[in-house]
């Protein structure tokens, strides 16, 4: 399930404790969770952007290996160029989405929503350090891979194979976090569902 639905589904029917054209309020910190579901919302379109350029270049990693593998230096230099371009564009679109998630999460929201953005927040954090991960690597070959230098090409194999490897776990980790954030709005929806 996505921010945006979940928002809707669970939190996004929440109000204000203070009614306008009425001469009083009530004390404390009025709910903000409505708010906040827009501002996940901004957040989401921000990640669509980042999953649109990465179904559109997918393929790279198995072309890079492929490159590699055939000891094509310009080859590896045009891919990795192209890696390196994706995730530049896609950084700016994550940024802007963690901010907007912790956002939302500073926001008077219910405990549940809050942990909920909290996982969110972090499993974005973790995938934009795994493409951190990733794109290093590919400045890396980019930068370095000369298939004639025989212990320069073994060593920047070897990099990128640990950066690729530390992707990987870094997005293991993140889908992880992001299913433990899935379970807190299943629970939350089966809740909603008993007490109505």
């Amino acid at each position: 399930m996505g921010l945006a639905l979940l928002s809707c589904t669970i939190w996004g029917a929440c109000r204000s404790s203070s009614r306008s054209g009425d001469s009083f309020e009530i004390l404390g910190p009025s709910d903000e969770t409505t708010d906040a579901g827009k501002v996940v919302q901004e957040a989401n379109a921000e990640l669509q952007k980042i999953k649109v350029l990465y179904k559109q270049n997918e393929n790279k990693r198995e072309e890079i290996k492929k490159a590699l593998e055939s000891n094509d230096a310009a080859e590896v230099k045009r891919i990795t160029d192209d890696v390196v371009q994706i995730f530049n564009e896609g950084f700016d679109s994550g940024r802007i989405a963690v901010d907007k998630i912790a956002q939302a999460e500073d926001m008077n929201v219910n405990d549940d929503y809050k942990e909920y953005l909290r996982l969110k927040e972090e499993a974005l954090r973790k995938q934009m350090e795994a493409f951190e991960e990733y794109r290093q690597a590919a400045r890396t070959l980019r930068d370095n891979y000369d298939p004639k230098n025989v212990a320069n090409r073994e060593k920047v194999k070897a990099d990128f194979t640990a950066r690729s490897e530390n992707y990987r776990k870094l997005m293991e980790k993140a889908r992880d976090l992001s299913k433990q954030a899935n379970e807190i709005a299943k629970d939350a929806l089966r809740k909603q569902a008993e007490q109505q």
